[in-house]
């Protein structure tokens, strides 16, 4: 029985990251995370596309711009909400990761969820480079391995695919 894994290989990748600007201190300590992941995993700084949007509600646009334009391998995807008075959150938070996982389908790449979703302040902050790490970080490292899966499973199916036409 096979088996496979993606590995956080990233030379010869080109990969995209779409970050908010809302809660700027935070998203801006996730992209730094995520820039370094990246680079510490073999992709070149002039591979990476750092692609700025107002909040999280225009996270799903801009990533499936990305996506269609076939220059990426891989998008990371990042954002902070944090938790108000009102269920606006509660919108916002299950509309942006249901949009970015309905692009990661509709263009079969991969999109790392580096959107922290936050009950106060302190929680993010505590995610972006705090106690509790840096999603950013682990977001890039999502989109590596499973870009590197993707391109596993692609080559295995085409040698397949090589092995049927063989046959017949």
């Amino acid at each position: 029985m096979p088996e496979f894994t993606g590995a956080p290989q990233g030379a010869g990748h080109r990969l995209a990251m779409v970050a908010s600007r809302f809660n700027e201190h935070v998203t801006q300590a996730l992209v730094d995370g995520a820039l370094d992941a990246l680079l510490r995993h073999g992709v070149a700084l002039d591979d990476v596309d750092v692609i700025w949007v107002p909040g999280a509600w225009e996270l799903p646009g801009a990533v499936r711009r990305a996506a269609s334009s076939d220059r990426y391998s891989g998008i990371v995807a990042i954002g902070a909400i944090v938790r108000g008075e009102t269920p606006h959150f509660d919108f916002i938070a299950a509309e942006a990761a249901r949009g970015l996982a309905q692009v990661a389908d509709d263009y079969d790449v991969p999109v790392g969820l580096g959107l922290l979703t936050c009950n106060d302040m302190a929680q993010a902050e505590a995610r972006s480079g705090g106690k509790h790490g840096n999603k950013g970080w682990d977001a890039a490292i999502a989109t590596l391995e499973m870009v590197d899966l993707f391109q596993r499973l692609d080559l295995m199916q085409a040698a397949e695919s090589d092995a049927d036409e063989d046959e017949g």
